[in-house]
């Protein structure tokens, strides 16, 4: 059902990193290698355009995240089941069908069901502003317009996982 996309190769440069204003995720510290974030990328529904979704998939690769892609017409439920499966530390979802709400109550209450409460759920694409409040009450953490730009995105997640992990959200294990 999904797809790794692995972070930049040991050695490369940092494109997300300290210089473009964004966290590096897997930058070690001393005595202590910090793993990246882990994130899953999926498009729920009908819609079948997931240019957007792979554009944000490859600039949070780029800043060091490390993305799981479902592919396109994923149900809310094999969302939550592929985020319990590969263990990530939110869930960003792309939505232009107009089916926001329904679909995204359905991925939290799934993530809910699987004991994922937890994790964040971030979601991009056509929102009208008159759900934006909706979504949050939902549980959605963030919401991110079609002009966002990609660096924002990947400094946004940055920030927020960052803060979960200092209030003792654990990083995920390493892939076996």
């Amino acid at each position: 059902m999904s797809s790794a996309v692995a972070g930049p190769p040991p050695g490369s440069p940092e494109p997300g990193g300290p210089e473009a204003g964004c966290p590096t995720p897997g930058r070690p510290t001393p005595g202590r290698p910090t793993p990246p974030y882990r994130i899953l990328i999926a498009k729920p529904g009908l819609d079948g355009h997931d240019r957007g979704a792979l554009v944000v998939a490859r600039a949070l690769r780029d800043a060091g995240f490390e993305v799981v892609y479902t592919g396109l017409r994923r149900t809310p439920e094999e969302i939550a089941e592929a985020a319990m499966q590969e263990d990530v530390e939110a869930v960003g979802v792309s939505i232009l069908s107009g089916a926001h709400r329904p679909l995204l109550r359905r991925i939290v209450e799934g993530l809910r069901e699987r004991g994922l409460g937890e994790v964040p759920v971030f979601v991009g694409g056509v929102i009208p502003d008159r759900d934006a409040a909706d979504l949050q009450a939902l549980g959605v953490a963030r919401i991110f317009g079609p002009d966002t730009p990609t660096a924002a995105i990947a400094r946004t997640l940055s920030e927020h996982l960052a803060a979960r992990r200092r209030q003792g959200f654990p990083a995920p294990p390493p892939p076996a």
